[in-house]
Parts: C-alpha cells; sequence; structure tokens
C-alpha cells in the first residue's frame, strides 16, 4: 500500500512537468520534427537501406532512447537541485517517508516524463514513416528500465552540481554526444574493423538503442555482430535488457544511500 506522503511527492513531481507543456513537451516534438526532416527525408533519401530498413524507419528507436532518456534525466537533475536551491527539499527530508520511497517517487515521476516524450517522439516519426512494434513487451519494458536508470542518475547529478550550469554541461556535454555516438544513426555491422565494434561496445548507449530497435523493429545489431557466444546470439537482447536492469537496481541503490548520508542535501 502506497503511503499518502509518496503519493503526494509523487504527485506534486508529475505537476511539475505537466503544468508546464510549453516547456517539457513542445521542445522535443519540434526538435524531432527537424530531426526527421533533416535526417530521415532529406539525408535519407541519398542513403541506402540499413539492415534491410529504410533510414529514416532504422533512427527512429535512436531518437526515441536520446529523448526519453535526456528528459528523465534533466526532471530528475532539475528537481533535486532546485530544491536544494530553494531549500524546499528539507520539507521532503523531514517528512515521514523513507528513503527509498523519496528515490522511487522522484524517479517515477522523471520516467513517466521520459515515457511520455519518448510516445510524442514515436508519433511524430509515425508522420514520417510506418512504426510498428515487433516486441511490445520487451519494447515497453526496456523504455521503463533505460527511464528509470537515467532518471537515478539525474538524482546523483542534482546532488554533485553546484549550479544550474552544472546540470546543463551534464545533459548537453557528456548524455547527448554519447547517445549520438550510440549507433542511433548508424549501424555496428557497418564497422569493417574489430576494433571499431569493441570500442562501441564500450558505450552503454548502444545497448539502449539497440534494445529499443529490437523492440521496435525486431532488429538487433548486437545479434548480428555477435557480443555472445554462437550458441546463445540470439539472447543479445535479453542479456543487454539483464544488464541495463541490473545497472538501474546499481544506481537506484546509490540514490538511497546519498540521500541517507545526506549527500549534497544539507550543504
Amino acid at each position: 500500500m502506497l503511503s499518502v506522503g509518496f503519493r503526494a511527492l509523487f504527485r506534486r513531481e508529475i505537476l511539475r512537468f505537466v503544468r508546464r507543456p510549453k516547456n517539457t513537451f513542445m521542445p522535443p516534438a519540434i526538435t524531432n520534427v527537424l530531426y526527421f526532416a533533416v535526417f530521415g527525408v532529406i539525408l535519407g533519401n541519398r542513403i541506402d537501406e540499413i539492415a534491410g530498413y529504410p533510414y529514416i524507419l532504422f533512427i527512429v528507436p535512436g531518437l526515441i532512447v536520446l529523448g526519453a532518456i535526456s528528459n528523465a534525466f534533466e526532471n530528475a537533475s532539475f528537481s533535486i537541485f532546485h530544491g536544494r536551491w530553494n531549500e524546499y527539499i528539507h520539507e521532503t527530508l523531514t517528512s515521514p517517508l523513507s528513503y527509498v520511497e523519496m528515490v522511487v517517487a522522484y524517479v517515477g515521476a522523471s520516467a513517466v516524463r521520459g515515457l511520455v516524450v519518448g510516445a510524442i517522439i514515436a508519433a511524430v516519426g509515425r508522420l514520417f514513416v510506418p512504426i510498428g512494434f515487433e516486441h511490445g513487451v520487451y519494447l515497453i519494458t526496456t523504455m521503463v528500465v533505460v527511464t528509470s536508470l537515467f532518471a537515478g542518475l539525474g538524482i546523483i547529478g542534482g546532488l554533485v552540481a553546484r549550479d544550474f550550469d552544472d546540470l546543463t554541461v551534464m545533459n548537453q556535454f557528456i548524455l547527448r554526444p554519447l547517445v549520438f555516438f550510440g549507433a542511433v544513426f548508424y549501424s555496428l555491422e557497418t564497422f569493417e574493423q574489430a576494433w571499431q565494434v569493441n570500442l562501441s561496445l564500450l558505450n552503454p548507449m548502444v545497448y539502449m538503442v539497440d534494445s529499443v530497435r529490437y523492440g521496435l523493429l525486431g532488429h538487433s545489431d548486437l545479434i548480428g555482430v555477435g557480443i555472445l557466444p554462437s550458441p546463445y546470439t540470439d539472447l543479445a537482447p535479453l542479456f543487454s535488457l539483464a544488464v541495463l536492469t541490473a545497472g538501474t537496481f546499481l544506481v537506484l541503490a546509490i540514490d538511497v544511500y546519498l540521500f541517507k548520508t545526506g549527500y549534497g542535501l544539507t550543504d
């Protein structure tokens, strides 16, 4: 049974972005119209199919991941830092809520924002190209996991940031470049050298983009490059999801620990 305090905190965090759709939902919608128009329509007509899919369709999963995790991270980091900056987070800390409830409320609300933005981007994409759902349950599970993961990372970012510029640096100069080099606009199977594939596999975003692409299109680069030994090659998407899930629980455990120790909350 969810406590009244948990529901109140969760509702407050949801209303934080629902009440300002022009700031939270309109920008990713407009940005992705431009992405699809430029990369999908203009450049897509000049690029051959990738892995048997039209280029505009191939990039849809990566753009969904980019928008979803960026917004989940931004929401959590801004909420925590804004609460620290204006010192109203102390009311949350002194409330009769467990640290787990606090973390889950912040992460849950931020993940919801990421999921909504992901759905908006998918809807925008369908205006340009038909999009199917080859593995619906897998796709939904993956989206919940990756948005929760980056919401948890957003909490850490909000605790370590010293000013609003730090939040911008984290999102724009660390998170987004990793996504762009996470096989959003290209396939790992296009690499001719093994070291190029191995280097790409060090980027955790590759696994997120590939998992969403597998859920939407039924295609996985990780199967094609043979990330797992031969008898288990087809299990690569499940392996990726398992690793991402484990990483999410680890990050949430760190969040709870930081809340318990008061790191960044009582400065």
